[in-house]
């Protein structure tokens, strides 16, 4: 299998790299010193004097080797990495052509050079890489981390053009990274009656200029209707939700334990049908352990703090790894100690786990038993049989036995992978018999049965999963 699939079809586990490459002040404040008032985005920053020396030194200073060592010692397979339009520049300066960041050209430019080492830095380590562009000309959601203040302008036809333009970079420049898992077209949008349209035609677009890159969307705090969306297309579209629960009065009214009870029950039964309406192609982008708005709140016991926490953040992954094909935490670290969203001061604080997936065993081999394989699929096949015929119809049940087999295969493909210090589980499970369902219709013919195959597929993937969850 090629090392591409593997990174870009397996199981996620990861965190957000944020305020690396476009800043947040509630994360590192330093680079601010001397922004332009407001001081809270990167036009701000990019204003202020010095700005060059500053962002650079940033850019070279936030993720060291120790960084980089600490996500892989604690089973982190994928980061996630927010940039904005102006940091493509230093490839192709267009992309500033008609923005307020026209006049950043020598600010931003050294960006790029950064993002595509970053991406091979990623690969030493056996990491993915999903970019995500947090910031897109015009700005498409009211807050300063979009790259700039001021309202949203991101729908007026210029920028949404322009938008697509820096994509159809992106796409071109990155699509052959072996550890790019995709390309993220628009960070939190505001919801507005074009963005399904401009979706649909970026997506497009992009699916012309590299039809493998996976395109990620978020679902602008709509799951139902993105997840529907992303559904009912071809491609591979993955839905991006962030769930958060520190934002509204209502939420903070609710202690950790109602806050997991309500996960365990309303949100997993939300999730299980998101999922269903995308074929599982749905991650959980961003996520914290914070149940309140002040990320540094002084006030009650810091221990108690943190068991509630805990609590919470336990249901969050719980939820996570049964409805999602990967979920990644908001962010990695803080300029100070935050246990509630800085990902190693939580892991540090017994908030988050010590380790996300399955560790791998140096010495120990990684293969399919061949006699648990004949069981569990002679078993399967028989039972489905028996389902199916007992409906009445024309079947091919050979397709099942088919699929099931390259459902298992497949599996422990990505079981014995060496991308990572954890091992490799195939998380795009509805999209990846999907194409392996094309390889399977070319060689035996296509059929109107041809689900039977993606049904096999999926039993003998999950079969093959618990076989080797309980042996290794």
């Amino acid at each position: 299998m090629e090392i591409q699939n593997i990174y870009r079809y397996r199981k996620q586990r990861g965190a957000n790299l944020g305020s690396w490459i476009s800043l947040e002040d509630c994360i590192s404040k330093d680079p601010f010193r001397e922004a332009q008032q407001p001081a809270k985005s990167d036009l701000d920053l990019a204003s202020g004097n010095n700005a060059k020396e500053i962002l650079e030194q940033h850019w070279d200073s936030w993720m060291t080797d120790e960084d980089w060592k600490w996500l892989s010692e604690h089973g982190i397979n994928t980061v996630r990495i927010p940039i904005g339009f102006y940091h493509v520049c230093g490839k192709d300066a267009s992309v500033l052509e008609g923005t307020d960041f026209a006049h950043l050209y020598s600010v931003f430019s050294g960006a790029w050079s950064r993002i595509l080492n970053a991406i091979d830095t990623a690969m030493k380590y056996g990491f993915g890489v999903l970019i995500d562009l947090q910031c897109a000309p015009g700005k498409q959601n009211p807050f300063p981390h979009s790259g700039q203040s001021g309202p949203v302008r991101f729908y007026e036809e210029n920028n949404m053009k322009q938008t697509q333009h820096v994509l159809s970079i992106l796409a071109r420049e990155l699509h052959t990274k072996p550890n790019v898992v995709g390309l993220e077209i628009l960070n939190q949008p505001q919801n507005n009656p074009k963005l399904p349209e401009w979706y649909a035609s970026t997506i497009n677009l992009l699916h012309g200029i590299a039809p493998s890159l996976p395109i990620y969307i978020h679902d602008a705090w709509n799951p139902q209707q993105y997840a529907q969306f992303a559904g009912s297309r071809p491609e591979f579209v993955v839905v991006d939700h962030h769930l958060y629960r520190c934002f509204k009065k209502s939420d903070n009214e609710l202690s950790a334990d109602q806050h997991a009870q309500l996960l365990r029950e309303k949100t997993l039964a939300d999730f299980k049908d998101y999922a269903g309406k995308c074929r599982g192609n749905i991650i959980v982008g961003e996520f914290c352990a914070s149940l309140t708005t002040v990320w540094n709140d002084p006030g009650g016991d810091p221990v108690e703090k943190d068991n509630q926490r805990r609590t919470f953040a336990k249901a969050e992954v719980d939820l996570f790894e049964q409805t999602c094909a990967g979920y990644m935490f908001w962010t990695y670290k803080m300029d100070h100690v935050d246990t509630g969203a800085g990902l190693k001061d939580a892991v540090n604080a017994g908030v988050m786990p010590n380790w996300f997936g399955i560790k791998k065993k140096h010495g120990v081999e990684v293969k399919s038993d061949q006699a648990k394989f004949n069981d569990a699929i002679e078993k399967s096949f028989s039972e489905y049989c028996v389902k199916w015929d007992k409906q009445g119809g024309t079947y091919e049940h050979w397709r099942f036995k088919d699929g099931f087999a390259r459902g298992w295969n497949d599996a422990y493909l990505f079981f014995s992978s060496d991308q990572g210090s954890s091992i490799s589980e195939l998380g795009f499970k509805g999209q990846w018999a999907k194409q392996c369902l094309v390889d399977h219709s070319k060689e035996k013919g296509s059929s109107n049965n041809l689900w039977e195959y993606e049904h096999g597929f999926i039993q003998g993937a999950d079969e093959a999963s618990a076989v080797f969850k309980a042996a290794y």
